[in-house]
């Protein structure tokens, strides 16, 4: 997608090529930094701290990461420290154990001395996967936009709900629950965001609502509780999320807030749907709400914010009294029952063990 202008990826191999670089995600909206990874340690931290983050970022991310590692220790002994290294940087996202599966199933049975190549090879495909799977949801995802529009007889835009960034930013390109929001906004289709603020690390504000404009995508900024309101009063046509786990049977499990906003939009008769990219399937496990763990994050998260100054500086903020405790988990889970449909890069599943099992039939173990 575009940052001023001009095609821009999440990560992407350095100039050196000897190094990978992405966007430092923790100083959006106000900063473009870009952060230049050279180790394992580097890459395990900017996932940890959300340099980077979003289920498909983060395991093209743990992707270099491992060819980073390989670089410094192509050991059998190195090759086990970088897996667990990364694998414990971030416990929700399944992209993550994909990605690290899939790198060491690769490389074991190569001799050390032809393991970092491998690995850079196999974090490339990672990224160009990424890329493709979430074209996919855009072109699978772009009819219901373009029913929504054909249904406005009065005219006006198809106004769409998001929670959270499950843009470009999230993914290496496209994003997910906006690809087909951008395909139909290239197609000259008129649609108009709805961006949840999303507490608290206000991932919708500072990042969904910086790539919808870099993109000149119409959008508005709402608060986390209004989305609700908007729907009572007919102002949302549908409602699109990410998501960072979903189970074998339609379970989705994304930011904090999202089964709200789906309890929101059923008894408003609202479609819900997810943007769902195939390698954040769990296939391994069926009921979200009991098996999938919940990332419980720093307190700080909570009781700060971080925002630019009238003079123009940053600062982060105490908005809580001193000693008041908080609690954070990062995800909470939407049952299947609340989703109208899965936009996968293969098409719209029903949010059901049938429904995936139609479209992934080489998936199912």
């Amino acid at each position: 997608m575009k940052v001023n202008g001009q095609a821009t990826r999440t990560i992407w191999l350095a100039e050196d090529a000897e190094s990978v670089e992405i966007i430092d995600q923790t100083k959006l909206p106000h900063l473009f930094e870009i952060v230049r990874l050279t180790t394992l340690a580097e890459a395990a931290h900017a996932i940890e701290v959300m340099l980077v983050r979003g289920a498909p970022l983060i395991g093209a991310t743990a992707g270099y990461g491992m060819w980073l590692a390989m670089r410094q220790d192509s050991s059998d002994a190195g090759l086990l420290t970088a897996y667990e290294r990364l694998f414990v940087t971030r416990p929700t996202a399944v992209n993550l154990g994909w990605a690290l599966d899939s790198a060491r199933a690769r490389l074991s049975p190569l001799p050390p001395p032809d393991r970092a190549a491998a690995a850079l090879a196999l974090a490339a495909a990672i990224c160009e996967e990424d890329v493709a799977i979430n074209r996919g949801i855009g072109v699978a995802g772009l009819p219901v936009i373009q029913a929504l529009a054909a249904k406005k007889t009065k005219g006006g835009p198809v106004n769409i709900l998001t929670h959270c960034n499950a843009g470009w930013l999230a993914t290496v390109d496209w994003g997910t629950a906006t690809a087909p929001i951008y395909m139909a906004h290239d197609a000259g289709i008129q649609v108009h965001v709805w961006v949840d603020e999303t507490r608290p690390r206000n991932q919708g504000a500072s990042l969904t609502a910086w790539e919808l404009g870099n993109h000149g995508v119409p959008h508005t900024v709402i608060v986390d509780n209004a989305g609700g309101h908007f729907m009572q009063h007919g102002q949302v046509d549908m409602v699109i999320t990410g998501t960072d786990r979903t189970t074998a049977a339609g379970d989705v499990c994304n930011k904090i807030g999202t089964y709200l906003k789906a309890l929101a939009a059923q008894d408003n008769g609202v479609p819900f749907y997810v943007g769902l990219p195939s390698p954040t399937i769990d296939w391994t496990i069926e009921n979200g709400v009991r098996d999938v763990p919940i990332e419980e994050r720093a307190a700080e998260e909570v009781t700060r914010m971080t925002g630019r100054l009238d003079d123009g500086g940053i600062a982060t903020v105490l908005i809580t009294p001193e000693n008041s405790p908080a609690a954070n988990p990062a995800f909470d889970v939407t049952p299947a029952r609340l989703v109208t449909g899965l936009i996968t890069e293969r098409g719209i599943a029903e949010p059901s063990v049938e429904g995936l099992a139609m479209l992934f039939p080489d998936r199912i173990r």
